[in-house]
């Protein structure tokens, strides 16, 4: 485990320890107290032997993210008790159904914008983060990827949510927003936890405004092609102070934005060939007509004929962002 991570585990559990303490002396005080004070004293002291995140049974490496989560973890997944397992079955189950609780309705329909997502866990829980909505100054939306895998990459997705719902009711520019949303993510995480990720706003007239923080190229789709859209910045939360230039273009009618997770890109197949930028790309192009929910079809057709049916091993998130045709008067 990083230094930086330890650092981080040690001031959080001697928080603990100092909150139990004051607990301990008041009316509320009773022996489970105790027994938490002495699994925090038992961690700190495996901190300074250097035994902390080793697991007692088979003295392999605790998993990262349930350290994260959980600073008093002794054991690995693989030698849990049955009580153990269940009680970890029934919390990644909790918050999967969170995170779905928080992703957009499936029958979201904004006006002059035909919208489509296709969000694929590659466990019970994701670092993906997919998000759409209305807002006085029009319709946001995000798509990114969190760093890290399992509970502890579902946790800063969660939070990433959190912030940008918060923040945009603000109403502020959107490089504003997304540099104060980078600011609180960095000041609130780990060093090293960092999530790539495009945040845009698009008006009925067509005009869109985006900021990608660090991701995979956004893709417009138009008559001609599918034409990219490369970063802007760094990924969100690497540094506290960090500026995001923004595009700006204009969608005719039937125009789409396609966005877009590494669960995708670096899909491999059999021989250990990646999916790739440029077989999205020429997908893309080649259904640029396509409404929303038959461009994301034809992709996930596309992936599963390249990955021979394989179990995806990444997170999954699509996201197409279509000018609705106006009806011919």
């Amino acid at each position: 485990m990083a230094t930086t991570e330890q650092t981080y585990l040690r001031t959080a559990l001697e928080q603990r320890r100092t909150r139990l303490h004051h607990l301990l002396h008041s009316q509320a005080a009773d022996i489970a107290l105790s027994k938490l004070l002495q699994d925090v004293d038992a961690a700190l002291v495996r901190l300074d032997l250097g035994t902390f995140g080793i697991c007692e049974t088979c003295h392999d490496s605790i998993e990262k993210d349930r350290l994260l989560a959980d600073p008093l973890a002794r054991f690995c997944l693989d030698h849990l008790t049955t009580a153990e397992q269940r009680a970890l079955e029934r919390d990644l189950t909790l918050a999967a159904n969170i995170q779905r609780a928080l992703l957009p309705k499936r029958d979201f329909a904004p006006v002059g914008w035909d919208v489509h997502y296709h969000y694929q866990p590659a466990g019970m829980v994701s670092g993906d983060y997919c998000d759409i909505f209305e807002t006085s100054g029009g319709l946001l939306f995000m798509l990114g990827d969190v760093s890290g895998k399992g509970v502890a990459a579902s946790m800063l997705m969660s939070h990433l949510h959190a912030t940008f719902r918060s923040l945009a009711e603000a109403g502020l520019p959107l490089e504003r927003m997304v540099e104060d949303a980078s600011r609180i993510f960095c000041e609130s995480t780990l060093a090293g936890q960092y999530a790539t990720l495009v945040v845009g706003r698009a008006t009925r007239d067509g005009a869109v405004e985006f900021v990608s923080a660090g991701h995979l190229p956004v893709l417009h789709l138009h008559p001609q092609g599918a034409t990219p859209k490369e970063s802007t910045g760094v990924p969100l939360g690497m540094f506290s102070d960090a500026r995001f230039p923004v595009h700006r273009l204009t969608l005719a009618d039937g125009d789409t934005l396609f966005l877009y997770t590494d669960g995708l890109t670096e899909c491999r197949n059999s021989a250990g060939a990646e999916y790739g930028l440029h077989r999205i790309r020429a997908l893309a192009a080649q259904h640029a007509a396509a409404l929303p929910a038959n461009l994301i079809a034809k992709c996930l057709d596309d992936l599963r004929v390249f990955g021979e049916g394989s179990k995806p091993t990444d997170d999954l998130t699509l996201l197409a962002v279509r000018r609705a045709s106006r009806p011919v008067a």
